[in-house]
């Protein structure tokens, strides 16, 4: 691990839904400035692990700590005011409003700041994204699926996150379109946020990462430097090779 402030931890997390467990003790750790890479087969529980991060699903046992505070318990809504932002695999954009009024919704936490907030968030927004601004009183239902992960990458940062966190964010695009979307990602290390990445693709995620984890059914099995673990061989035969991550996990 890199000498620095450890963003986020996870020790011994278990989370699901209804009686079932998917998430079997995670121990997972972030420090601040990096980019880390969660890979594994669909079914692996890598989805689970970010709802549960930002509390979208129920933390059964273990703790989640977030810049040096207990977190398990906290509602979704509070996590992302302390900094914490989620891109959801799917996008979950509101389709019949605009791509501004979409943006206008990721700073809805900014309390009485919010329309300086707001202001400041569509300038960083749409000098990362131009597109945003040239489709901004579009409905974000007619825009193609790479503008729409676009917009979703937008609104999150219209929070100002410390710690981003995307889900499968190249899934169903175009490898133009893929490669614009890391470029970002860049741009944003670059500014200081740190980022968690699940991703369906392990050879895209490893290459611009700087540590790794490998799930498989709940657990972390591997972990290590994201070169270190494209050099495995287990990796690179089932995850860089048969696997193709096609599908949906819970």
């Amino acid at each position: 691990m890199p000498e620095s402030t450890t963003l986020l931890e996870l020790s011994g997390v278990k989370a699901g839904y209804g009686r079932a467990e998917v998430l079997h003790g995670i121990d997972l750790a972030v420090a601040e400035g990096e980019l880390i890479s969660v890979i594994g087969a669909n079914g692996a529980g890598k989805s689970t692990l970010l709802k549960a991060i930002v509390g979208l699903v129920a933390v059964r046992a273990g703790t989640v700590t977030y810049r040096g505070a207990h977190v398990s318990a906290a509602r979704p809504e509070r996590l992302v005011r302390k900094g914490l932002a989620l891109v959801p695999e799917g996008r979950m954009l509101f389709g019949p409003m605009s791509v501004r009024e979409n943006l206008e919704l990721g700073a809805y936490g900014a309390g009485r700041d919010r329309r300086a907030a707001i202001a400041e968030g569509l300038e960083r927004v749409h000098a990362l994204f131009p597109l945003l601004a040239e489709r901004s009183s579009q409905p974000a239902e007619t825009l193609s699926g790479g503008e729409q992960q676009m917009l979703a990458v937008g609104r999150a940062l219209m929070s100002r996150p410390r710690l981003l966190l995307l889900d499968e964010p190249s899934l169903g695009l175009a490898p133009r379109i893929i490669a614009e979307i890391f470029a970002v990602l860049g741009e944003l290390r670059a500014q200081g946020v740190t980022i968690l990445l699940v991703e369906q693709d392990a050879r895209l995620a490893l290459k611009h990462a700087d540590r790794g984890y490998v799930m498989r059914t709940g657990r972390v099995v591997l972990e290590g430097s994201a070169a270190d673990l494209l050099a495995d061989e287990s990796v690179r035969t089932i995850y860089l090779g048969a696997w193709r991550g096609e599908g949906k996990e819970p």
